[in-house]
C-alpha cells in the first residue's frame, strides 16, 4: 500500500469540505424564505452546507456529515437536476466525494484524532 494513502482522508475532506462551505455560505448571504416548510428544509441544507462543512473540514463526526452530504446530493440530483436535463457533474462530484469519506472516516490528519489521543 502507498505510505501517503492514510492521508487521502485529509484531502478529500478539504475539497468537500471547501466546497459545500463555499456553497453554504453563498445560501446564507442570499437569505432566508419566510417562515414556512420550505424555510425548514432551507435550514437543514445551510445547516449540511456549513455547520457539516466546518466539522468534516476538521475531521469531527465526518462520516455523520458526509453521510448527511450524499442523502443531500442524491436528492439534489434527483428532484432538481435530472428531471430539467441539467449538468450536474458537480454534485456528482460532490456525492462521490462524500461517499468515499463515508467510506473512510475522518484520518489521521484530524480534530477527532488528535482529541482521542489527548484522552488516552
Amino acid at each position: 500500500m502507498n505510505r501517503l494513502a492514510p492521508y487521502a482522508a485529509f484531502f478529500m475532506r478539504l475539497a468537500v469540505g471547501g466546497v459545500f462551505l463555499s456553497r453554504g455560505l453563498d445560501r446564507i448571504q442570499g437569505g432566508l424564505p419566510r417562515l414556512s416548510l420550505g424555510t425548514l428544509v432551507v435550514l437543514i441544507v445551510i445547516a449540511i452546507e456549513t455547520v457539516g462543512a466546518v466539522c468534516v473540514l476538521l475531521g469531527m463526526w465526518t462520516r455523520l456529515w458526509a453521510t448527511a452530504m450524499a442523502v443531500f446530493m442524491a436528492v439534489t440530483i434527483l428532484a432538481t437536476k435530472l428531471p430539467h436535463r441539467a449538468n450536474f457533474e458537480l454534485e456528482a462530484l460532490l456525492l462521490a466525494g462524500a461517499v468515499t469519506l463515508m467510506a473512510l472516516g475522518d484520518g489521521p490528519l484530524s480534530v477527532a484524532v488528535r482529541l482521542k489521543h489527548g484522552q488516552q
